[in-house]
Formats: C-alpha cells, sequence, structure tokens
C-alpha cells in the first residue's frame, strides 16, 4: 500500500482531536495500550498522520482518523482501512460528520474579529463565518443583502477565499482589500467592481483564510459555517439563513 495515505483532495490540514468513546474504568488502560499501538502503526505507515490524529470510535474494535476534514476509520490491527461516513442507525445521526463539524467548530472559534471582516448588526442573535470569494456571482448575490442579513439579527464573519489561488487577480484584489483602511467598504467596493484606497500591507492573512477553507473541505464559494460547526455549501437567502439557524438553535438548546 502506498505510504502517502491519500482520502480526500485536502492536504493542507490542520490537526484536530475529537472526543473520545467513553470507556469503564476496568477497560481503560487496556484499549489505552492498544491505541497507542495503533497510532504507532499509522504514524509509521502514513507520512501524513501524526500518532494524536488517531483516536476511538463508537464502534468496538475500530478507531478514527481525523485530521482536518478527513475523517477514515481503521481497525484495531491495523490490517483493514475503511473510508465512508459512519451512521448510528438508532440514533440517526451522521458521527462522521459530528466529528467533521466539531473540528470546524475549533477552527472558527480560534479566529478573533479582528482576523474576519465583520459585519456585525446591533443586535446579534447569531453569528456566521462565510468564505467569500470578491469575483464569485453568488458571493456578490449574498453580499448584497448583506443589511437582510443582519436585520435577522445574523452577524457575518468574512474570511477571504480566492477561489483560483494566489496567481489570480481575484487573490490580488483580496489582498487590496485586506490592505485597505476600511476593508467592509473595500469588500463592498470589490464586489461592484468599484475602485477602492488601499496601501501596502501584511496581507499574510489572505493566505490564512485561503489555508483554513481548504482545511475545513471546502468545494466553493460562498461557504457558511455555522457556530455549531455546520457546513454550508452555496448561498442561502436571509430568510432561508435565518429559518436554518432558528432549527439549529431549536435542535440545541
Amino acid at each position: 500500500m502506498n505510504s502517502r495515505l491519500y482520502i480526500y483532495p485536502y492536504m493542507r490540514l490542520l490537526i484536530t482531536l475529537v472526543t473520545a468513546l467513553i470507556l469503564s474504568p476496568a477497560m481503560a488502560d487496556e484499549v489505552s495500550a492498544e491505541l497507542e499501538q495503533v497510532r504507532q502503526k499509522v504514524a509509521d505507515m502514513f507520512d501524513l498522520i501524526d500518532a494524536e490524529d488517531v483516536s476511538t470510535s463508537p464502534v468496538e474494535g475500530w478507531y478514527m482518523i481525523h485530521k482536518g476534514s478527513v475523517i477514515v476509520y481503521i481497525s484495531a490491527d491495523g490490517r483493514y482501512l475503511l473510508q465512508g461516513d459512519m451512521i448510528d442507525l438508532d440514533q440517526n445521526v451522521n458521527l462522521s460528520e459530528s466529528a467533521r463539524n466539531a473540528g470546524r467548530r475549533e477552527l472558527m472559534a480560534s479566529l478573533r474579529d479582528d482576523q474576519v471582516i465583520l459585519f456585525s448588526p446591533a443586535e446579534v442573535k447569531y453569528s456566521v463565518s462565510i468564505f467569500t470569494d470578491v469575483d464569485c456571482t453568488y458571493c456578490r448575490r449574498l453580499h448584497s443583502q448583506i443589511n437582510d442579513y443582519m436585520a435577522h439579527g445574523i452577524e457575518v464573519r468574512y474570511l477571504l477565499y480566492p477561489r483560483n489561488g494566489p496567481t489570480s487577480q481575484s487573490w490580488t484584489t483580496s489582498k487590496q482589500v485586506w490592505c485597505s483602511e476600511d476593508r467592509r467598504n473595500a469588500l463592498t467596493m470589490a464586489k461592484l467592481d468599484r475602485s477602492f484606497s488601499s496601501a501596502s500591507c501584511e496581507s499574510s492573512m489572505v493566505q490564512d483564510h485561503y489555508s483554513l477553507g481548504r482545511d475545513i473541505g471546502l468545494s466553493g464559494t460562498p461557504a457558511i459555517v455555522l457556530d455549531d460547526g455546520t457546513l454550508i455549501s452555496g448561498y442561502l437567502p436571509p430568510d432561508q439563513l435565518k429559518a436554518r439557524l432558528d432549527q439549529n438553535a431549536s435542535s440545541n438548546p
């Protein structure tokens, strides 16, 4: 088997630890020793996987490898690798997606307000993080309704994600937006194809936003990350996003 594990095309990764399966005290030492053996074998076999990326899973005899948005399962003897979502049919819960959400939630919570472009209403009811491309059609449609989102009490934390990468014009424009004294206005003007004032500055935050987007598994823009880590790929009108957030809030009081 190739020693470079290829699971999904998101290889710029951050380490995110997931919640371990609750074990009885009598079994803790035994399972811990087995886990260490699995971790060592995985670390030896795969260049991109660290020992800390392996944790217990909800199924006895299987362990979870979780790195960024990538989740796979490995048997306790290290022989079998299983790629795919694990579903709890009794609870009707996608356990793999729950783990991804936990990782995304942790990553997004680590961002300070001065590390995003913030559009915040007077009274914040919900907060979402949105990866945006200055040239993307649906990103522009979403931003044209920014006042409607805020009227619903939705705070928008924008991250710059030029889809075509560092050599694209949208990357250059994103850096100019970040280096503007008024980033909110600059982002609005960029999405309208209008000029705005900018200056030279430390613009590595664009790269940080881009890398973070790849780490959490974006497939396009806009991409909306809710405060519970749920990833919504694509545009949602203000009323629909508000309804989705209300539903989430009622499901997780």
